[in-house]
């Protein structure tokens, strides 16, 4: 069993309770998508945590920001950005300044798992946005309609199944092409030999599919089990509306899930 996070964006009361429902679990092994911070008030914890608990993390476009610079941002994630950086830039401890700095400068943008789950020998891609472009092509469900020559591109490129974020959307994709909400999948999707997908997990810290609430998935056997966590969102749009840097649209969204 192991577990896949992502899209974390500073959130750490979303966080602290994923990771206490994964824990519940007895699920060891966590892997992440990135955008471990951006946009949220506590940066330098959800940092803190996630290299501590997760066993892999590839680079989301936020963490990506930080280390260079923020591009096609709006003006909200763009002021978030410079703030975060400024976060881990005054942090007093040199342990821990350098811990997180070599940390975010040193995730890769792809990498793959080769696992046997439940007897299907499965090739497991890890990447923050997309298959075509890890780190910020956005991939939307209504792809499927609007340009399925964008969902074909992508499927190019995965040989059995992908893990993506970014949209903080929840589902599969499926190179018919298809999308399946978790809904529709009464929250489970089997990893077959034959069939190739493209899984997004969703989002700890940031749901946009107006649930409010912490989503991540779960493989246990060949299944994808979808899982959603109630938390104090209230708490973390408090401190977002109390710090200036940061747009009050950001603490808004989060009791709407949008």
């Amino acid at each position: 069993m192991f577990v896949i996070i992502s899209d974390i964006h500073s959130n750490i009361e979303a966080l602290t309770v994923v990771l206490a429902d994964i824990e519940n679990r007895g699920i060891k092994t966590i892997y992440c998508l990135g955008d471990i911070i951006g946009y949220g008030p506590n940066p330098k914890e959800c940092l803190d945590l996630v290299i501590e608990k997760t066993q892999a993390c590839v680079i989301g476009n936020h963490d990506y920001a930080i280390l260079y610079e923020p591009t096609n941002f709006n003006v909200g994630a763009e002021r978030a950005s410079f703030w975060t950086r400024n976060q881990l830039e005054i942090e007093q401890g040199i342990k821990e300044r350098h811990n997180r700095w070599t940390y975010l400068g040193t995730q890769q943008m792809r990498w793959t798992l080769s696992i046997n789950l439940d007897g299907v020998n499965a090739m497991l891609d890890f990447v923050h946005a997309s298959p075509r472009r890890p780190i910020n092509e956005y991939l939307f469900p209504d792809d499927v309609y609007t340009t399925p020559a964008k969902i074909a591109s992508q499927f190019d490129r995965v040989k059995h199944i992908c893990f993506i974020g970014h949209t903080h959307l929840p589902g599969v994709f499926l190179n018919d092409p298809d999308f399946y909400t978790p809904e529709e999948l009464d929250h489970v999707y089997p990893i077959t030999s034959e069939e190739r997908a493209i899984i997004n997990v969703g989002s700890v810290g940031q749901p946009r599919d107006k649930d409010p609430r912490a989503g991540y998935v779960y493989i246990e056997d060949n299944n994808v089990h979808f899982v959603r966590c109630e938390y104090d969102y209230k708490t973390t749009a408090k401190k977002i509306y109390d710090i200036p840097e940061l747009d009050n649209f950001e603490a808004d969204r989060l009791s709407e899930g949008r």
